[in-house]
């Protein structure tokens, strides 16, 4: 499959500054790898590749010291490091390198967030810039189609989702096989390389519980009544489940009045593909009656993808009141509100919850539709 360009190319670029890291973290699969290979290759420069998971690079960097990295480093101006969490201390190492090593610029990468914030987090203050990759989001797929493309590839996406190796696969037998084997052998494996974290299955039957909650709110004590466990160990998965790009927390929005409901969290996947691998139902959105739940989750991860490769900061929420008025989507940017209702049909087009207009009059509302969704996305 020919490389596709990914929209954060061009940031990753100008962020490879002499004696800085750019991190970039992200979910198995999502083309991390790809993307590094593709700026090394273009960069005017003595380049390293080392990968976190190959004995050889462990014993190359074993020895935190200058002498040791300039030993291998005279001469070359940019070190890409691929699985950067696979090696020990790697954060003070990269730390060393860029504070002892003239004009050298460091890329590392990393599936496991949660490791490489522990890692890398402290010891790189003011030495990186962090970026995130998520599977293909529709701003990045617009350069190589057009609107009646993009059209007639919605149904399908809304069901298998976007990783980059789906685009190389021809018929859907083949993909549903692919994202069947991500569940399977991908998903989890950062989170279960973890201290602690063991019983695969288990994580698995909360992530179907999850995927069938789209759009509701969660109850954590529930769901833990549900699968067996604890309260706290249902946070716990799911806080990981989050910093390994699997799930994604919406809280509740409230101004601190009494009938706004702020204690339980909706939680959508970052990809609609792994939604439906996990609860294995891969038809398409006329011959299913979850279309609803389909679209919400697709629009509101396009819409994360569309926030973080756009460097824009909004905080998002989603709002509903005991009386059950609610509002799908929440952004606060600049003290502004805009709300956004998400509905499949187009032909529904619901007018703002009267307790919203009540409480927060002067903010924009708007309904996403399929009629409209580019704009909101790209």
């Amino acid at each position: 499959m020919k490389y596709l360009h990914r929209h954060i190319e061009e940031a990753i670029g100008k962020s490879l500054v002499p004696n800085k890291a750019v991190v970039l973290i992200g979910a198995r699969r999502v083309g991390k790898t790809e993307l590094i290979r593709y700026i090394g290759n273009i960069q005017e420069t003595e380049l390293m590749v080392l990968h976190g998971g190959d004995n050889a690079t462990l014993e190359l960097l074993r020895e935190k010291s200058t002498a040791n990295f300039q030993r291998f480093l005279t001469g070359k101006n940019l070190l890409i490091i691929d699985e950067a969490q696979e090696i020990p201390d790697i954060g003070a190492k990269i730390k060393l390198m860029v504070d002892t090593i003239e004009g050298i610029r460091i890329i590392a990468t990393g599936s496991s967030a949660f490791d490489l914030t522990n890692k890398l987090g402290e010891p790189l203050v003011g030495r990186k810039t962090t970026f995130h990759l998520f599977p293909f989001a529709q701003m990045e797929l617009a350069r190589y189609e057009n609107y009646l493309q993009t059209r007639a590839k919605l149904p399908e996406r809304l069901v298998l989702g976007s990783y980059p190796e789906l685009e190389g696969l021809s018929t859907v037998d083949e993909k549903i096989t692919y994202l069947k084997e991500i569940v399977n052998a991908y998903l989890l494996k950062d989170l279960l390389a973890f201290e602690g974290i063991k019983n695969r299955e288990l994580i698995l039957s909360l992530l179907r519980k999850i995927a069938f909650r789209i759009g509701s709110e969660v109850s954590v004590e529930g769901l833990g009544n549900e699968v067996g466990i604890s309260k706290n160990t249902v946070d716990k998965y799911l806080d990981l489940l989050s910093k390994v790009f699997v799930l994604h927390k919406v809280t509740g929005f409230s101004r601190n009045l009494d009938n706004e409901i702020t204690k339980k969290n909706k939680w959508y996947f970052y990809d609609n593909g792994i939604r439906n691998a996990l609860i294995n139902n891969f038809n398409m959105p006329d011959l299913r009656d979850d279309h609803g739940q389909l679209w919400e989750n697709y629009i509101i991860s396009e819409r994360i993808k569309f926030l973080s490769f756009t460097r824009s900061h909004v905080n998002h929420f989603f709002w509903r009141t005991h009386r059950k008025q609610e509002i799908d989507w929440i952004e606060e940017k600049d003290g502004q509100l805009h709300a956004y209702e998400l509905k499949w049909n187009s032909r529904k087009n619901p007018k703002p919850p009267p307790a919203w207009i009540k409480a927060y009059p002067s903010s924009k509302y708007e309904v996403i539709t399929s009629d409209n969704y580019l704009e909101f996305i790209t």
